[in-house]
């Protein structure tokens, strides 16, 4: 879309929950391409994932990327946690504490991870929330702390 001259590719952002929030991150991660991105209860670790979701969930991905034990390299190519180091941009995260499918804890490991690489990276973990937000509260914060993370990374 920059080449075609159709989107300002310095005011590029990307954003997603869940899985979305996955691509986010493996955007930002393989990818040179966004200003900068938000992810709302993203995956950062797939084999993570797998081993701490619950039931309903954990073969997801293993129609998704493969099975962990067989296709172990193609699990480490794509897990973003991994590839911390080669996310260049400014990231937003959002993360309910009581998220029984995205543990909070792969939030916050992504989170620290940038941190230590000297990335901008801001974290907002709900609690009482769990995958994906439902109290208008929270909508709302999250709503206006991404609209104000755009905002300062277009004016810096």
């Amino acid at each position: 879309l920059a080449a075609q001259g159709l989107v300002d590719p310095c005011k590029a952002f990307i954003r997603g929950g869940s899985a979305g929030g996955y691509t986010t991150l493996c955007a930002l991660a393989f990818h040179d391409v966004f200003r900068a991105g938000a992810s709302l209860y993203g995956v950062s670790d797939p084999i993570a994932l797998g081993c701490a979701t619950h039931k309903f969930e954990g073969d997801y991905l293993d129609w998704l990327i493969g099975d962990p034990a067989v296709d172990a390299e193609r699990y480490r190519q794509r897990t973003p946690l991994l590839h911390a180091g080669q996310i260049r941009v400014p990231v937003i995260f959002f993360q309910g504490e009581l998220d029984a499918v995205v543990v909070p804890e792969q939030t916050r490991s992504m989170l620290a991870a940038l941190q230590a690489n000297g990335i901008e990276a801001q974290g907002h973990f709900y609690a009482g929330e769990r995958h994906g937000f439902r109290k208008a509260q929270n909508l709302a914060h999250a709503l206006e702390e991404e609209w104000k993370f755009y905002c300062r990374v277009l004016e810096g």
